[in-house]
C-alpha cells in the first residue's frame, strides 16, 4: 500500500509543480491586475471544453461506465453538507448563511481545473467518461443544494427567481454545454472531419496543463491567514471526511474499482473556487474559503494521492 501511494504521489506530482509554477508566476513576474481572471475563463471557455468535448464524442468506444457512481457521489455530498453545517453550528456558532456556505465548502471540488487533469495523469483515458458524469451534474446538484439552504435561512421558504438564476447559470455553462454537445454528437453517429478534429484535439492536448498553471495563478489571490480556524476545518472535511463517505457509499453499491477510484479522488481533492464564489455572492465566510481553498490545494498534493491508492 505505501508503494502504492508513493507510486500516485510520483503521478501526481508534476501536476502540483505545475500549480506552482502558475502561483509562481503571478507572485512574481508583473502580470496585469486581470491576467489570472483572464487566463482563467479562457480555460474554462477553450481548451478545457474541447477536452470534454473530444472525450464524450467517443463516449461509446469507452469502457462503460457504472452510473450508480453518482449515487454514491452525490449521496456523499448530501450526507457531508449537513454534518458540515451541524458542526459549523456547533463549533464556530454560525449562522444559517454561513453554516450553508461553511457545507457547501466540505463538498464542492476544484472538479475542472484539477479533477480533470488528475484523473487524465493517475487513471488514465478510462477515467475521464466517469469524471465527466460527475462535472456534469456538479454543478447543478450542488448549487441547488447550497441555494435551497441559504433560501431556506433566510426567509424560511424557497425563491423561484433564485432557482430560475441559478439554473440559467448552470445549463450555459460551457463545461456542461461541451459535456452535452459531445454526447450528442457520439448519439449521431457521424465522425469528426479531420479539418475540425485536430485544432480541437490541439486544444484537449493543451487543457491539462494549461487548467493547472491557471489554478496556480488564481490560487496567488487568496490568503489564508483570515478565517483560518473555519478554513481549517473545511479543508479538512473536503480532503478526509468526504472521502471516507464516498468509498463507505461505493463499497455499499458495490461499485467497480475504476469508478469507485475516480469518485474518491474527485471527493479527495480541493475547494472549488465556485465556493468563494458563493461566499462572495452570500457576503459570507470570504475570508474562511479563500484559506481552505489555499490549504486543501496544498495539502492535497498528498491526501489525494494517498486516498487514490487506498481506494484501490
Amino acid at each position: 500500500m505505501l508503494a502504492e501511494s508513493l507510486h500516485h504521489i510520483l503521478l501526481s506530482a508534476p501536476l502540483f509543480l505545475l500549480i506552482a509554477v502558475g502561483y509562481a508566476a503571478a507572485k512574481l513576474a508583473k502580470w496585469p491586475p486581470g491576467a489570472a481572471d483572464f487566463m482563467s475563463k479562457f480555460v474554462f471557455y477553450i481548451p478545457l471544453p474541447a477536452l470534454l468535448f473530444s472525450t464524450m464524442s467517443r463516449f461509446s468506444a469507452l469502457p462503460p461506465v457504472d452510473f450508480r457512481l453518482l449515487i454514491a457521489f452525490f449521496g456523499s455530498c448530501i450526507v457531508v453538507f449537513f454534518i458540515g453545517r451541524l458542526v459549523s453550528w456547533k463549533l464556530f456558532g454560525l449562522d444559517g448563511v454561513s453554516q450553508s456556505v461553511f457545507g457547501v465548502g466540505c463538498i464542492f471540488s476544484n472538479n475542472v481545473f484539477l479533477g480533470i487533469p488528475l484523473a487524465k495523469a493517475t487513471l488514465g483515458e478510462a477515467a475521464l467518461p466517469s469524471v465527466s458524469l460527475i462535472v456534469a451534474f456538479n454543478a447543478l446538484i450542488l448549487w441547488t443544494l447550497v441555494t435551497v439552504s441559504v433560501e431556506w435561512s433566510l426567509h424560511g421558504s424557497l425563491s423561484l427567481r433564485g432557482f430560475a438564476k441559478m439554473a440559467k447559470g448552470v445549463l450555459t455553462n460551457p463545461i456542461v454545454m461541451a459535456i452535452a454537445a459531445g454526447l450528442a454528437f457520439d448519439a449521431s453517429g457521424l465522425a469528426l472531419p479531420a479539418v475540425l478534429a485536430a485544432p480541437i484535439g490541439m486544444l484537449a492536448q493543451s487543457a491539462s496543463p494549461m487548467a493547472l498553471v491557471v489554478l496556480g495563478m488564481g490560487l496567488a489571490k487568496f490568503g489564508f491567514v483570515a478565517g483560518w480556524r473555519e478554513g481549517s476545518a473545511i479543508a479538512a472535511f473536503k480532503l478526509a471526511v468526504q472521502p471516507l463517505v464516498v468509498w463507505g457509499l461505493a463499497r455499499l453499491l458495490g461499485l467497480p474499482a475504476l469508478e469507485t477510484q475516480v469518485i474518491v479522488m474527485l471527493a479527495s481533492i480541493a475547494v472549488g473556487f465556485n465556493v468563494y464564489l458563493m461566499a462572495n455572492q452570500f457576503r459570507k465566510m470570504e475570508g474562511a474559503v479563500a484559506s481552505a481553498t489555499v490549504l486543501s490545494t496544498l495539502f492535497a498534493a498528498v491526501t489525494t494521492p494517498v486516498a487514490i491508492a487506498l481506494a484501490h
